[in-house]
């Protein structure tokens, strides 16, 4: 990949299809993860858990990232969209579960995620190459 050369990271699912977009972009050194939820376009996984969702969610992105060259570790950035602010503390503490000392900047918004069991949805930002070691 050249610098300023535009990748883009697919799952193929009919959704991104649907909408245009990409599950990720990664341009240059800077890769940008979509809202991911627990769903693969079906059922979600842990349908009243919101934990359990963020785990599912967290994991989907770091697929997607190893997909476009990248790691948690590279995170430099989180969104965390809730359909109930009472579910914040648990997702926290999945986002610290998983992310730990590389404390990527983030925010918490209270939205409506699309489809009624699909309680959180995060997106990640990352810049290669800035992952502590």
């Amino acid at each position: 990949m050249t610098e300023g050369e535009r990748d883009l990271v697919d799952t193929g699912s009919a959704a991104e299809r649907a909408a245009g977009f990409s599950q990720a972009v990664r341009v240059g050194a800077m890769v940008f993860v979509s809202g991911v939820n627990a769903s693969d376009g079906g059922a979600v996984e842990h349908a009243r858990d919101a934990a359990g969702q963020a785990r599912v969610t967290l994991t989907k992105i770091a697929h997607a990232l190893e997909r476009a060259g990248a790691s948690l570790e590279d995170v430099v950035r989180t969104r965390v969209f809730l359909r109930d602010a009472a579910d914040a503390p648990a997702v926290a503490a999945v986002h610290l579960e998983v992310f730990g000392d590389i404390r990527p900047a983030n925010s918490f918004v209270v939205a409506a995620p699309i489809g009624d069991d699909r309680l959180v949805e995060i997106e990640a930002d990352a810049v290669i190459g800035s992952g502590r070691s």
